[in-house]
């Protein structure tokens, strides 16, 4: 009964990992679900990005010195990039504005910021090689797919900060997987999540022409208590897709 099992389990594995390979038409796979071939680890992360049942897995305590999120080795102009994502878990409550159409905060009579502590998690996708140019992932009201950058730039036009506000919150619940598509064309970003727009031809000024993509690391432990942050990347990432357009 053992080797059958065994023989069961290999099976499903491999036949995972020859779906996870087989890209959508006109795409090409961007992870392989074996290895990182194509990406580039952060140096001294001493395996805390791994791939894991298809999978890659993060859990937020990367031990590389400097820069901890994982890149593309190849960079990217124009594209769409299909992937599915899951929070494995929240790490603790954290603080949540409100955030409005517009892209602002949600002011109470004092005119400071209404703050709720709810469960949260926190990662992204870096286009363009560009922290700014962020698309999260996490648990605020809002929804995931906002570009935090742009949205808290008060620098840029109401109509800019407004774009990259989502639309509608189209998040599965914690632990279920979720299907990002984001497409950038010159410096126009539509995101669609489990197939709602929630970001429609939003314009990124300044975005970079070209650039590699990454998957973020958010958190960690607090080097005091040895808990993790409340914002931290418990994530998985698979079926990453990438189309480059003319």
């Amino acid at each position: 009964m053992k080797a059958i099992t065994a023989a069961s389990f290999a099976v499903a594995l491999i036949l995972s990992i020859a779906a996870q390979a087989a890209a959508p038409a006109g795409f090409t796979v961007l992870f392989n679900g074996k290895d990182f071939a194509g990406w580039t680890l952060p140096e001294g992360d001493n395996g805390h990005w791994k791939v894991l049942d298809g999978v890659i897995d993060y859990d937020a305590e990367s031990e590389a010195k400097g820069d901890k999120n994982l890149w593309t080795a190849k960079e990217y102009g124009d594209f769409t990039l299909r992937m599915d994502w899951r929070i494995k878990r929240t790490t603790g409550l954290y603080p949540m504005p409100d955030v409005l159409p517009d892209g602002s905060h949600r002011l109470g009579p004092d005119g400071k910021e209404i703050l709720t502590p709810r469960p949260n998690a926190d990662s992204g996708i870096y286009l363009r090689g560009a922290g700014k140019s962020q698309i999260n992932i996490w648990c605020w009201p809002v929804g995931s797919g906002e570009v935090y950058g742009y949205r808290m730039d008060k620098t840029m036009p109401a109509a800019v900060r407004a774009g990259v506000t989502p639309k509608l919150n189209a998040d599965k619940p914690v632990g279920e997987w979720n299907t990002f598509e984001i497409t950038m064309k010159g410096d126009r970003l539509t995101v669609v999540l489990n197939g709602k727009t929630v970001i429609e031809n939003a314009q990124l000024p300044g975005v970079p022409e070209k650039g590699k993509l990454a998957l973020q690391h958010h958190g960690g432990r607090n080097p005091k208590t040895g808990e993790l942050n409340s914002a931290s990347s418990l994530m998985q990432f698979r079926n990453l897709y990438i189309k480059e357009l003319k």
